[in-house]
């Protein structure tokens, strides 16, 4: 084989993988509200959370077959940069604030402990963990996504990485209903029917409404529906903003008043909402491992942790 077709061949090879991404806090979370915490280890220490994302994994990758998988990780689950813009991002899930370190997110008591646990074992399989310090799991997603050269399935149930869908470049969300068995396939067309707006305008989107469960306040008297409504009508944010200003545009008084008075929230609201796609990365290695990374680890975290039936049917999975 000559050189030139080496190469090519190799291109061909990378734009043919398959990457999948996980939202891990999502899924751990996901887990452990979802498995009985009746479900120990050995020393009656509660498991669920890390049984439950072992079982998960199994799943997705039994269904969907990527070639690469990365745990994504929140090295900060509520940056500084966007609480500096919107000191509410978050809020309401502040435990302890810090001066030196990301804030304590309130976590049932029985979860924090398997975090750890969740890392060594990743570890010992050689599945990819990747965070990124003074950002969430969302912008470590936002970023690989763009990088990549194949297709592309990111599993989260944080609807704002919708903004991240793209059917020209093979993007889409796996957004689990009930465990991560029962997915919706999200992609171009999914968002528009259901919300009215492209995947590209998601973010300027969700500004404009707003999200509780993230604190951030949206605009007075603008809901979803007539988020998606200004959006599809004026194009972007910036152009329902104008529109406000402009006093022979059709929108109604109270939807300007709204607008211009929540000028200064969205000044910032795009840049918090917006999934960052230019983090700064470690070195690692993507590919998913046909076998463990460190058998005799995964062996003792096994026994430690009573993990022989979640680990026991990963395996076989990982070895297709």
């Amino acid at each position: 084989m000559s050189a030139a077709l080496s190469v090519v061949c190799g291109m061909i090879g990378r734009v043919t993988r398959r990457l999948m991404l996980l939202d891990t806090a999502s899924l751990y979370f996901r887990a452990y509200f979802g498995v009985p915490d009746s479900v120990r280890a050995p020393d009656g220490t509660p498991v669920n959370a890390v049984r439950g994302l072992l079982d998960f994994i199994t799943r997705l990758v039994q269904d969907h077959r990527p070639d690469e998988l990365v745990a994504c990780w929140d090295e900060d689950w509520r940056p500084q940069w966007r609480v500096d813009l919107i000191p509410s991002y978050k809020a309401h899930r502040v435990v302890v604030e810090t001066e030196t370190g990301p804030d304590v997110e309130e976590v049932p008591d029985t979860l924090s402990p398997q975090v750890p646990v969740i890392e060594e074992v990743l570890a010992a399989l050689g599945i990819a963990r990747v965070g990124s310090a003074g950002y969430e799991a969302d912008d470590v997603i936002g970023t690989l996504a763009g990088r990549a050269a194949g297709p592309v399935d990111i599993v989260t149930g944080d609807r704002d990485l919708f903004q991240l869908v793209d059917d020209a470049r093979g993007v889409r969300v796996l957004y689990p209903r009930k465990g991560v068995g029962d997915c919706d396939l999200v992609d171009d067309e999914l968002i528009r029917t259901k919300y009215g707006v492209r995947p590209d305008q998601y973010a300027d989107f969700a500004a404009l409404r707003g999200d509780a469960s993230d604190g951030l306040p949206g605009v007075k008297g603008i809901g979803e529906k007539t988020a998606a409504q200004l959006i599809t009508e004026y194009g972007d944010l910036a152009g329902v903003r104008a529109a406000a200003e402009d006093r022979t545009s059709k929108l109604t008084p109270a939807k300007r008043r709204g607008i211009v008075e929540a000028a200064a929230y969205l000044d910032v609201a795009p840049t918090v909402v917006r999934v960052a796609g230019d983090v700064p990365l470690p070195e690692f290695d993507p590919a998913l491992p046909s076998e463990p990374r460190d058998p005799a680890a995964l062996d003792a975290l096994v026994k430690r942790w009573g993990l022989g039936g979640a680990v026991g049917r990963l395996l076989p999975v990982l070895a297709r």
